[in-house]
């Protein structure tokens, strides 16, 4: 409901409180009651001195109905909606009466469409809150207005990269961008500020409503912009290679819009909207970035009756880049720190990493001295297994078996018998792992990824010994240290580290064909992945993938099992054997100029000999599908445990094209059968990793799509 309120000033306040929601949305409901409020308004407006609007709920807005948006194929519908939707709030920005929003919390999408429809905005100082049109990142661009409004608000120049980027401010970077006007500390005082204002603008119209109005900073045609807007695409394009079809549309709008009328620049921007609704890109990012996050994130992977664990004292083994980031990231979240190595002085290197962040925040005013300091207070380094109190412990040790097994025992005999052991193992399989635990059910593995602080995720991995209690209290760490986790089950290389392979193995297969290194590189750029092949393998270095390739074998043959084969070994050790192990070396398929940029060997061209190049098409295909199978079959092997921990991990784990939305939702994206088809051609072609698991001809026979 809209609940309608005149004061004895004649100044009506709207609350939006839709029923039975946490938050208030754009849907059909909402349609009803906003056209019954702008109906009324319209009607009273002669006994009206100005509007105030504002939300009952924790936050201003949520903006539109996911929902109904994603389930919607027909561009007419979707074009009308807009439309629509842009028709009341122009009805209420030219009501003739000066209006006010209110805003007590976040207001993202189409909630900040509505309150850019207002001729002032007064937020509420309130530190959770966001201000910001996210809509790119789930493939869309603002529909309501957004763009139209927003450019002719602050200029062409600093809204594009708002838009194009999606970003969330804070309440005072939003004032700082033009996008609030005002700042309040209290309700009282935003309801008194926004009723002051009211009084002293009876008159208020928004700028583009005024005849003598002039795009800020110049419009499209404006000699000075004009030069720049070619330079806008090219850019791009670079960043997103063509795959990002919401941010184009985003500049488009942005830049046709600003030398038509407004009316005319709105129905631009719905045609544009409409184009991206109806796109499998917007598709693929909604059921991913929506659907399978807020799945995961809401416990969709934690075992049930299990109340929710708080960690309170973390053991971290080993200071390395690994053990530094976790320590950093757990002391951030308030919890208490013992960091270890075989040394104080190596312990207190790690410490030193997180010290290094803190000043960094600190400098840039993210955060103040006082909070650094009691962060970087909460670590205390040791060189003896001295974990007393702890209630969890992370291994951050090299991954060599032996090693592992003696920290483990020495750490577990000093922590709480309650308390949680976890390896930051990337391949080595946590049941083998957890046989040299008193407690095995208490054993588990948590997989970050390097750098700890900006990376979102962390794979969790189950032995067969892991129970039910241990899995939730590793989940909620997860959540209370801000990350995102994925659950699996136990396998050589887990998920992420399994899957990752696949794709620079790819590439690498391709180097030993004859392909040139910088058409290799181009195709991942092309295919979504945020680095080439040999580039990343260069950061991995191809002496670890060496390491964990023999240590495989050996568990293998330990097994009476042969490791598989693969086309790439051959250039792996081609490299070792030139001395080229990669980036830490300063050599790899890159080489590296102090101070100076990398570029490619050019001996590669000699080491491996070019034949007739592939179609990048092809290449791409390659790199796609042998992940996206590869996933089929960690799903089919029970590793998985879920369709969402499968595309949120690709994504979030090793960066796989997110325009796609992720490995299992790109073959959905592309269909099922199509899949397949490709799968066979490259099978015929380049061998067995393309062979068709039997889930992906089972689920295509029945016509089924990778969901849970």
């Amino acid at each position: 409901m809209f609940k309608y309120e005149k004061d004895s000033d004649n100044i009506v306040t709207i609350t939006m409180d839709m029923q039975g929601r946490s938050a208030n949305v754009i849907n059909e409901e909402f349609g009803k009651l906003w056209l019954e409020t702008i109906d009324r308004l319209t009607a009273e407006k002669n006994d009206i001195a100005g509007v105030i609007l504002t939300s009952a709920k924790s936050t201003f807005f949520a903006g539109a109905d996911i929902d109904n948006l994603y389930k919607q194929t027909n561009a007419q519908l979707i074009f009308d909606m807009c439309e629509g939707l842009k028709a009341q709030l122009r009805r209420l920005e030219t009501l003739g009466k000066p209006v006010v929003a209110a805003l007590n919390g976040t207001a993202l999408g189409g909630g900040l469409e509505i309150a850019l429809a207002c001729h002032y905005r007064i937020a509420l100082n309130n530190p959770k809150a966001q201000f910001g049109l996210p809509e790119v990142g789930l493939g869309l661009l603002p529909g309501g207005g957004g763009i139209i409004r927003l450019t002719r608000m602050i200029g062409l120049q600093p809204a594009l990269p708002l838009l194009s980027e999606g970003k969330r401010l804070k309440v005072k970077e939003a004032l700082s961008n033009g996008i609030i006007n005002e700042i309040a500390e209290t309700p009282e005082d935003m309801f008194a500020k926004a009723k002051a204002w009211i009084k002293a603008n009876p008159k208020a119209i928004n700028p583009w409503d005024d005849k003598g109005f002039k795009f800020p900073g110049g419009d499209a045609k404006n000699p000075k912009v004009a030069s720049m807007i070619p330079i806008v695409p090219a850019m791009t394009r670079k960043k997103t290679h063509g795959n990002y079809p919401a941010v184009e549309a985003i500049i488009n709008t942005a830049v046709e819009g600003s030398v038509v009328d407004f009316e005319t620049a709105c129905r631009i921007e719905s045609r544009y909207f409409t184009s991206l609704a109806v796109g499998q890109v917007s598709k693929n990012m909604i059921n991913t970035f929506w659907y399978n996050l807020n799945a995961i994130n809401a416990g969709g992977s934690r075992p049930k009756n299990f109340e929710k664990y708080t960690t309170k004292k973390v053991g971290v083994l080993g200071a390395g880049m690994m053990g530094a980031g976790i320590a950093y990231v757990t002391a951030l979240s308030g919890m208490e720190v013992v960091l270890k190595d075989v040394s104080v002085e190596a312990a207190e290197k790690g410490k030193a990493y997180s010290e290094g962040i803190l000043k960094k925040r600190v400098s840039k005013g993210k955060m103040t001295k006082e909070k650094a300091d009691e962060v970087l207070n909460r670590i205390k380094t040791t060189d003896k297994p001295d974990f007393d109190g702890c209630d969890l412990i992370i291994e951050a040790v090299f991954e060599d078996r032996t090693l592992k097994a003696k920290v483990t025992q020495e750490a577990e005999a000093t922590m709480l018998p309650e308390g949680t052991f976890a390896s930051n193992t990337s391949t080595l399989p946590i049941t083998g792992l957890a046989t040299a635990a008193a407690r095995p059910k208490q054993f588990i593995g948590l997989h970050f990824f390097s750098p700890v602080d900006k990376m979102p995720l962390v794979e969790i991995i189950c032995g067969k010994e892991t129970d039910d209690a241990t899995l939730a209290k590793a989940f909620d760490y997860v959540l209370q240290i801000k990350k995102t986790p994925i659950v699996v089950n136990d396998s050589r290389g887990f998920y992420t580290s399994r899957v990752f392979s696949t794709y620079v193995m790819e590439g690498i297969a391709m180097l030993g064909e004859g392909q040139h290194p910088r058409a290799i590189e181009n195709a991942g750029l092309k295919a979504g992945m945020p680095v080439g092949p040999l580039a990343l393998t260069d950061e991995v270095s191809m002496k670890l993938m060496d390491h964990i390739r023999k240590q495989t074998e050996q568990d293998l043959a330990a097994e009476g099992k042969t490791a598989p084969h693969h086309p790439g070994f051959a250039v792996c050790e081609k490299l070792l054997a030139a001395n080229r192990p990669g980036k830490a070396a300063g050599a790899g398929f890159y080489e590296y100029p102090q101070g100076g940029t990398k570029y490619l060997w050019p001996e590669l061209l000699n080491m491996f000999p070019q034949q007739a190049p592939l179609a990048q098409d092809e290449m791409i295909d390659r790199i796609l599908i042998v992940q996206a199978l590869d996933t089929v079959r960690c799903l089919e092997e029970g590793v998985l445990r879920s369709v969402a921990d499968a595309n949120i991990g690709s994504i979030f784990g090793w960066g796989f094209s997110p325009f796609n939305g992720g490995t299992l939702q790109y073959i959905n994206g592309v269909g099922l059968k199509n899949v397949i088809e490709r799968a066979k051609q490259l099978e015929a072609k380049y061998g067995e990793r393309f062979a068709v698991p039997k889930l992906l001809q089972e689920k295509a026979d029945k016509g089924e799509l990778f969901v849970d």
